[in-house]
């Protein structure tokens, strides 16, 4: 007893429990903290909101999630090839903006989608040669592009919403947000197929370990080949276009558009990613952890809420978390490399 027989049928000792292979582990999988939040978070509203555990309220959690989480899985792919996009919540207005405008007008629905989407890309891709063919940072390209276009959502929309309520719902409304199950919305398979493509691009694909290899050592990636410019046009594109997606989503969801939507959004993708692992530095994260933080996010939106506490300490909450990742995630790399 107590003893593992191998091949040879010599008597091995069972492996030990180390400290050092379980951070060594942990560095390999910064997925697991988001993990461990979210369930630290699911126990202390369970008991703390009376309706937390019901299917309504999973639906509304999934809701939430599953927007954010479609601008948070571009986040996550740019910020692991070394870029930050601030510019998306500016791109899911005006994609909305423009998927309202053109049905309104009369357009075929998929034809408006396509037009919307496309749009979103483009914006991707100015925001993308403006970085990697002047190198100004990122965060500056974005931070004005995010100015930019929230200023011609409101120049266009003139401050005030345009709304679309026709007497049949469009079946690609449905397709894009509707009721499928109970309060349960199209947007959360969206969602989940989203995550496991690019998921399985990242982590199948030679173009994953180019954006690993472009984020983790620029100067390297290129020296073994990698075209480490076209992979960040390629993200910022990815980017932007899954911003607009999640654009429309929330236009066939809410049925109407105003000039502040997804203002801040940009923030909170960011803070999904960072507390699911993906480093501010670029070259780590994936997007299991991506999708853990956006639950925790959902969780604490929704959550805080049904507990009774003012929406104001939703931001605070969420702020204390990141600063948290951040903190034990760092701490964790440090003792795993010794």
């Amino acid at each position: 007893m107590g003893q593992v027989t191998n091949r040879t049928g010599r008597g091995t000792a069972p492996p030990r429990f180390s400290l050092e292979a379980f951070l060594t582990w942990l560095r390999r999988h910064p997925e697991f903290g988001a993990f461990a939040g979210t369930v630290v978070v699911f126990i202390g509203f369970s008991i703390t909101a009376t309706r937390f555990l019901t299917p309504d309220s999973f639906a509304g959690i999934l809701t939430v999630a599953a927007e954010l989480g479609i601008v948070a899985a571009g986040i996550t792919f740019l910020m692991i090839s070394g870029e930050f996009d601030l510019s998306v919540g500016s791109v899911l207005g005006v994609a909305a903006m423009i998927f309202a405008l053109t049905v309104k007008a009369g357009w075929p629905v998929l034809g408006s989608w396509a037009v919307a989407l496309l749009a979103s890309a483009g914006i991707g891709l100015i925001n993308g040669l403006i970085v990697t063919k002047t190198g100004i940072p990122s965060f500056i390209t974005t931070l004005g592009a995010m100015m930019f276009w929230r200023g011609i959502l409101l120049a266009v929309t003139k401050g005030f919403p345009i709304q679309f309520f026709p007497r049949t719902l469009p079946p690609m409304f449905f397709a894009l947000n509707g009721r499928f199950v109970g309060q349960f919305r199209t947007s959360a398979l969206w969602f989940l197929g989203i995550i496991l493509l690019i998921n399985l691009i990242l982590v199948r694909t030679r173009y994953g370990n180019a954006v690993y290899a472009t984020g983790g050592n620029r100067d390297a990636a290129r020296v073994l080949g990698v075209a480490t410019n076209k992979v960040k046009l390629i993200n910022f594109v990815i980017s932007a276009t899954l911003a607009g997606l999640a654009g429309c989503i929330q236009f066939a969801r809410f049925l109407s558009i105003d000039p502040t939507r997804g203002v801040g959004l940009e923030l909170e993708a960011i803070a999904a990613a960072v507390i699911g692992g993906t480093l501010l530095t670029g070259g780590a994260g994936n997007l299991v952890g991506t999708l853990f933080g956006v639950l925790l996010v959902g969780m604490v939106r929704s959550g805080l809420v049904q507990s009774g506490a003012p929406a104001y300490w939703y931001q605070a909450f969420v702020g204390l978390i990141v600063v948290v990742a951040v903190i034990v995630n760092t701490r964790l790399r440090r003792w795993a490399l010794g």
